[in-house]
């Protein structure tokens, strides 16, 4: 009976430590499983910084681009006729000089001198004529002497005229208003006929000269404006008018020129500077605008992640949702969207290569990109 009881006793000792074994077994179980639960829960992907944008409309009108180069309405690099040697310069480079204004004068005393001595002759000629006028009428002389005196004047006369052309050619006068270049001539320095001395340009209007393709004459009209950007001033646009096109088609290009007047109060634009020139063409047509940054495209078609909110647990925050898109026509650095997004939407635009559905997200839009529907080039 003693070692019945005493077997008893040693299997309840026995079965106590098996449970107690088993219940710190399963203890350590649980432990371990809400441990690896915790170790996921920090590997889980962090808030992905984005930048975004919101969808918005926003008028697009059609327009054809071309490159231009500024002229002046009057322009030209001024020379003489007559060869000689510098005696005098009456301008100052860059200023400007009105119609008419002597810039430099030629040596030209000689040709002064050889001018009094045919005026003197053709003076002589003229007291002939009139003496023998005299004589005829009492028929002291014949017709005929009469008629050589009135040609020997004239003859002289003539010459003192072709004179005194040459000694107006031996001074440079402005033959218009505008502003002078640098001159290219020193006092005492011999010219050749046609030696360029400065430059002239009237800046208060400018040409442009361009050209488009044939198919174009058709939506161009003489009087429609026209918009040129310059380098020079990246920030600013100059309005135009369209003036007039060729009057033939180019045969090798099959474009046609094409000019427009452009008003430059301020002198700003000067001759010779290259322009982008943009004609709109068409009505002007709302599309949904996004900047090209927040296109993604792949193999499947073109796509936007957009941030949507969320409250689901352990998922609160910003989030972000692929969706498809169909895109449209490209301004600079728009795109236009034809459908599969909504106005107001707000659509990332930066960071989307680490993203997938689901992703948290945070938003940082302290740094601007591009979206401007005529960008420039910046010089680097």
């Amino acid at each position: 009976m003693r070692e019945s009881e005493a077997m008893f006793k040693r299997m309840m000792i026995m079965l106590c430590i098996a449970g107690a074994v088993f219940a710190a077994l399963a203890w350590f179980v649980n432990f371990r499983a809400g441990m690896i639960r915790q170790a996921m829960a920090a590997l889980a992907d962090p808030p992905q910084t984005v930048s975004t944008t919101t969808a918005q409309f926003s008028d697009w009108q059609s327009s054809l681009t071309a490159i231009g180069t500024f002229r002046a309405v009057n322009g030209a690099d001024l020379s003489l006729q007559q060869p000689g040697i510098v005696d005098a310069i009456h301008f100052d480079s860059g200023k400007d000089v009105a119609a008419g204004d002597a810039l430099l004068d030629l040596h030209k005393e000689d040709d002064v001198a050889k001018l009094q001595s045919l005026q003197a002759t053709a003076d002589g000629f003229g007291i002939t004529l009139r003496r023998d006028q005299g004589q005829l009428k009492i028929n002291a002389v014949s017709q005929a002497t009469v008629d050589s005196d009135v040609v020997n004047e004239r003859n002289a006369l003539a010459l003192v005229a072709q004179q005194r052309a040459l000694v107006n050619q031996k001074t440079l006068r402005a033959p218009f208003s505008g502003r002078l270049g640098v001159r290219q001539v020193d006092v005492g320095q011999y010219l050749t006929a046609g030696t360029a001395i400065v430059t002239l340009q009237a800046l208060d209007r400018l040409f442009v000269d361009f050209t488009l393709p044939q198919q174009a004459i058709d939506q161009v009209k003489v009087g429609q404006e026209v918009v040129a950007r310059v380098d020079a001033f990246p920030d600013r646009s100059f309005k135009g008018t369209v003036q007039a096109f060729n009057s033939k088609v180019d045969q090798s290009s099959r474009n046609v020129q094409v000019r427009a007047l452009f008003e430059n109060a301020d002198r700003r634009l000067l001759p010779g500077m290259f322009a982008r020139i943009d004609v709109r063409v068409g009505r002007p047509t709302s599309y949904l605008t996004l900047p090209q940054t927040a296109i993604v495209y792949n193999t499947y078609g073109e796509s936007v992640y957009l941030v949507v909110k969320s409250d689901a647990p352990g998922r609160q925050g910003l989030l972000a949702r692929q969706t498809f898109i169909k895109t449209g026509a490209t301004r600079g650095d728009q795109v236009a969207v034809v459908s599969g997004l909504d106005q107001n939407a707000t659509v990332v635009t930066a960071g989307q290569i680490k993203l997938r559905n689901g992703t948290l997200l945070k938003v940082d839009n302290s740094v601007t990109l591009p979206n401007d529907p005529n960008p420039s080039p910046v010089d680097q």
